[in-house]
């Protein structure tokens, strides 16, 4: 009977899912959420899902967003211009401004009222509610053509010093999800734009967190031969990016996964977030869809 079969298959993913539901019970995980799966309805509709069932699975997830292309839309629009240098925006006053407005304000919102939509209790927060993420600025290192090092001014763009985890843990403890805009405030209250990977990456350090997911617009890290690495420990990947395997845009995001592994975080995902409920195939499942980076050697 066909209807059998569907239930029996439905059955089988339950069964599948069950040993991961009892491992991550009480489990902190942090996921970065930007990309496609910020763009795509569907995406969007299936990433909420994700989140409202993990936390009713008893997992507590926290939300890390980012919102580059919502930024570039509006400063577009207002006729302003903002350059990258390896994938970090530099920022002005007035591109902070548009930066400050898109990301705390109408992003943050709408992915706030998405998770609500389909059943969770969702709260939006910034990196300034409660002194949540103190910050300093960013000056970025780059490598000359003749091996020396200079430094980089990105303007406003700031990087993590402190993680507030009672604020956190207050809304956790309460049934709230967090969703984090990436703003951080430094001790003259300055705000600084910061890459929402590496907020991701320390707040999940800082935490204790079970696991780091960086959901992404790739299927994860590649080899040589570009295929997929479906698991890395942190000796490998810095021996990747020695050989320059992985390179250019990857680097930031590989190097926040290997930081929040080497500071305490069981496990970090680089997951391909253009994929349906990509989080729960990767945590739930025993094939995942993305590279997951750990300090366990193999054996």
């Amino acid at each position: 009977m066909p209807h059998e079969h569907i239930g029996i298959d439905k059955a089988k993913i339950l069964i599948e899912a069950l040993p991961y539901i009892q491992r991550f019970a009480g489990k902190t995980l942090v996921v970065k959420y930007g990309g496609n799966a910020m763009t795509d309805p569907e995406l969007e509709s299936s990433f909420a899902r994700d989140i409202v069932l993990l936390k009713t699975v008893g997992l507590n997830p926290i939300v890390v967003h980012g919102g580059g292309p919502q930024v570039d839309s509006l400063l577009k629009r207002l006729g302003q211009e903002s350059d990258r240098i390896d994938g970090m925006r530099v920022t002005d006053e007035a591109t902070m401004e548009v930066v400050e407005m898109v990301l705390g304000g109408s992003v943050n919102k709408s992915i706030v009222n998405l998770i609500n939509k389909h059943g969770g209790r969702a709260i939006g927060l910034t990196g300034k509610d409660g002194n949540l993420l103190r910050a300093r600025k960013l000056l970025m290192e780059k490598q000359e053509a003749d091996g020396s090092i200079s430094q980089i001014d990105l303007g406003m763009v700031g990087e993590v010093t402190g993680v507030k985890t009672d604020v956190l843990e207050m809304f956790t403890q309460s049934d709230f999800i967090p969703v984090i805009a990436p703003l951080g405030v430094d001790e003259e209250g300055n705000t600084y734009n910061i890459n929402a990977d590496l907020v991701a990456g320390k707040v999940a350090e800082a935490l204790g967190a079970e696991k780091l997911i960086l959901l992404t617009n790739i299927s994860g890290v590649l080899d040589e031969n570009k295929n997929l690495l479906t698991g890395l420990t942190t000796q490998e990947v810095d021996r990747l990016i020695e050989t320059g395997v992985i390179y250019g845009g990857m680097i930031p995001k590989v190097g926040c996964a290997l930081d929040a592994v080497k500071g305490g975080v069981v496990s970090a995902h680089i997951v391909d977030g253009r994929v349906p409920h990509a989080s729960l195939l990767e945590i739930f499942t025993d094939h995942g869809v993305g590279t997951l980076i750990t300090n366990r050697v193999k054996h």
